[in-house]
């Protein structure tokens, strides 16, 4: 998905800074873990993430629905290739 040559340093270190900011909140309000197990959550997270990596990339090829499990995407060393 998307351009490897895009995918530098930078990107790497967005990704882990997201899962990092992820892991607090959870770790602040454990409520929130229940939401990791709706599938509406999940389709609504993606979208908003599709719509901020189009205004972020100019890019617009990103698939209609996310093509990771839910748990890879949230392992803190797994990158999508």
């Amino acid at each position: 998905m998307g351009e490897p040559e895009r995918r530098g340093s930078s990107w790497q270190r967005m990704i882990r800074a997201q899962r990092h900011a992820i892991a607090l909140r959870l770790k602040r309000t454990p409520s929130l873990k229940t939401m990791l197990r709706e599938t509406d959550w999940w389709e609504e997270i993606w979208a908003d993430a599709v719509t901020a990596a189009i205004a972020e990339t100019g890019l617009d090829s990103f698939p209609e629905d996310c093509p990771w499990p839910h748990a890879q995407i949230l392992a803190p060393d797994w990158l999508p290739e």
